[in-house]
């Protein structure tokens, strides 16, 4: 990359935009360009581009369609589109009128840039900090968080699918892994016909005792598979495989075995007995995954928290020299973007509001627009 400065608007860009502009409300992108400026600069990137190669599209000005994407919803195709034909983007980015713009892949390839680099709130923290600098955003003002969901790429599974699934995602590892030894550690042939198919392709008995049983079934399978594996003979680097891992966390959470003189027993934990929603896994695939509750919604995967500044007109700063705070606006100052995190399914939106640090010192709350419900577990 070769950081380089902006282009000015072109003259024959900013006559056109401008005349259509006349005709309705003032676009979002041309007054961003003309009350910010070079919102982002390209050095501010540079350590998520190289130096050598063919140059590509300036960082700076990716960062801008990324934040105009956000605001209008557009899907990535669509963004390229409004460069390649909207006036109003032109504007922003300085382009000519006969720009072709880019392929759409470049934003997913600039976001995955800035993700390899730790520098996923990079865009926020420039755009907040040229916010502050006009006085849209101040330290200590209101603020309130909401979150919405975010499903994880995996199917959702009650607790005896969770339990087949994990031992069956465990043998498909160790048989990649290390074959010879499962064959000889397991039997094969059972096994292969009560793992080999995957949960979702066939359905779970009807009958409640017929599911309770083949869930114990799992439970001494996974158990012995355990035992397999931290044998003194057995490979001692199986146990560090992952899959091998999630089973083993998955058992301690679902099951629990009682040793007597009569042999071992394997029951399943009740569900008051089970770890908080926080900590228990939901699929053998994605271990950052949790079960979510909110507003009578289950999921399971994720949270996204937004906050937002929600300060009132009376509660701004006066303004010297009877100067509009936000240039051309009247009015209340608007609610703006202060803070992005994302969390596991279980955090409530009032956790991620008192421990927001976006603007210092720690903003006041405002009243939470919704409320989050505790998480309880899944159905058995």
């Amino acid at each position: 990359m070769r950081p380089r400065p902006w282009p000015k608007v072109p003259e024959l860009t900013a006559q056109v935009a401008r005349a259509v502009a006349a005709r309705g409300p003032y676009p979002l992108a041309m007054r961003v360009r003309d009350e910010l400026g070079e919102l982002f600069a390209d050095p501010e990137f540079a350590e998520a581009f190289g130096t050598r190669g063919r140059p590509g599209w300036s960082p700076g000005r990716l960062a801008l369609v990324t934040v105009l994407q956000f605001a209008e919803n557009l899907t990535d195709r669509a963004a390229a589109h409004r460069v390649r034909y909207g006036m109003d983007l032109k504007y922003a980015l300085g382009l000519e009128l006969d720009d072709p713009g880019f392929d759409a892949s470049v934003l997913s390839e600039f976001r995955t840039r800035l993700v390899e680099h730790g520098m996923e709130e990079k865009v926020l923290d420039l755009l907040l900090t040229a916010l502050k600098d006009r006085g849209l955003v101040k330290a200590g003002g209101k603020q309130r968080t909401d979150s919405t969901r975010v499903l994880a790429a995996v199917r959702d599974l009650n607790r005896l699918e969770l339990a087949g699934e994990t031992l069956r995602a465990t043998l498909e590892a160790l048989a990649c892994s290390a074959p010879d030894w499962l064959a000889q550690a397991v039997p094969v042939r059972e096994w292969a016909d009560r793992y080999g198919p995957r949960t979702h392709s066939w359905h779970p008995p009807a009958s409640t005792s017929k599911r309770e049983e083949m869930a114990l079934v799992y439970g001494r399978d996974g158990f012995a598979l355990l035992e397999a594996v931290h044998a003194p003979d057995a490979p001692a680097w199986l146990r560090e495989l992952p899959a091998v891992q999630v089973l083993r966390t998955m058992w301690v959470q679902n099951y629990h075995r009682t040793v007597t003189e009569a042999g071992t027993e394997v029951k399943r934990r009740e569900s008051k007995n089970l770890p908080p929603g926080r900590l228990r896994l939901a699929s053998p695939y994605d271990t950052d995954a949790r079960y979510g509750l909110k507003q009578g919604s289950w999921w399971t995967g994720y949270k996204i928290h937004i906050s937002e500044s929600c300060d009132d007109a009376d509660d701004q700063d006066p303004v010297a020299d009877g100067q509009a705070l936000i240039p051309g606006a009247d009015g209340p100052p608007p609610h703006l973007i202060t803070g992005i995190a994302t969390t596991d399914a279980t955090v409530t939106d009032a956790e991620m509001t008192e421990r927001s640090i976006t603007c210092s010192p720690p903003a006041i709350s405002c009243p939470p627009s919704t409320s989050s419900t505790p998480v309880t577990p899944p159905p058995s």
